[in-house]
């Protein structure tokens, strides 16, 4: 059985420089890990993060055999982690943020800048749930449970602008487990019914069709589903100020509040957006963690 701080805390505050002696340092903490290929996020041994330990011995003997090999983490007995990605189509921040708004997540164990600018939230596993990893590429939101692994820190990818290095900004403060179906839930909505799958025209039947369907949401939904509807009008040419006319009042009646509707409308526009602001890719880490966190 894994020995993971039941925190969900498996980075040790201090790590070695060298990424042969950082490696002994996780197992030495008590954490299972695996080596990677340097330089990039694949396994370098057959069946990768099944072979996970923390034998000092396997672990030397795998780092003086590859001294620059990446440290990967086996996620799902210990700690899991949602992986933020920044991409050049769009950022998973915006949905970061309407997932703190709405309750889904509070805080984190550890905040983790991934070498594409991206963040890794890591958190503590409920023992009496097992929750298998999944993947929401269009959300550019990804969790690393069960069946998954992820690259810890100090190791380096090589990427577009040179090596870079993961590094652990942040720590949080009574971090809780996070219930990864429920975010899965309601990063997609119930699909709306068939005729609002097109774009809508500009204050057209489209749009009032969208409008209707978010009037109807249940609880529980409504945040992802205005988020969605608000996409679709976005990719219809609408600007935020004319999706806001088109679909605060359907949000106000699902009890939706008004600073609410306003925050997933723009996030919407930010992650919609045919040329999305390289700032929010650049900013969006520091930035998101310094409101999370206060």
């Amino acid at each position: 059985m894994s020995r993971l701080d039941p925190t969900g805390r498996p980075i040790p505050p201090k790590l070695p420089g060298t990424l042969a002696d950082a490696a002994v340092a996780y197992a030495q903490a008590g954490i299972p890990i695996f080596p990677c290929v340097p330089g990039e996020k694949n396994p370098l041994i057959k069946r990768g993060f099944h072979r996970a330990t923390t034998d000092l011995r396997q672990v030397r003997r795998w780092w003086r055999r590859t001294p620059e090999a990446n440290i990967g983490i086996a996620t799902g007995r210990g700690v899991e982690v949602l992986d933020v990605d920044v991409h050049a189509i769009g950022t998973g921040f915006p949905l970061l943020r309407t997932l703190h708004r709405s309750g889904q997540i509070s805080g984190w164990a550890q905040a983790v800048r991934s070498p594409a600018g991206g963040i890794h939230l890591y958190y503590p596993t409920d023992p009496a749930r097992e929750q298998r990893s999944w993947a929401r590429g269009t959300a550019h939101l990804d969790f690393r449970g069960l069946g998954g692994y992820i690259i810890a820190p100090p190791s380096i990818v090589t990427t577009d602008h040179g090596p870079r290095r993961y590094e652990l900004i942040a720590t949080g403060r009574s971090p809780r487990p996070i219930d990864a179906d429920a975010i899965r839930e309601f990063l997609t909505p119930s699909p709306a019914p068939a005729s609002t799958t097109a774009a809508p025209a500009r204050g057209g039947a489209g749009a009032e069709r969208l409008v209707a369907w978010v009037a109807r949401l249940p609880e529980g939904n409504r945040n992802a589903g205005l988020f969605w509807a608000a996409c679709r009008l976005v990719e219809a040419g609408l600007t935020e100020a004319e999706t806001h006319a088109v679909l605060e009042p359907a949000a106000l009646a699902t009890a939706l509040d008004a600073r609410e509707i306003a925050a997933t409308i723009r996030s919407a526009h930010r992650t919609a957006s045919i040329a999305p602001d390289p700032a929010e890719s650049r900013t969006g880490a520091s930035s998101d963690l310094t409101g999370m966190g206060r």
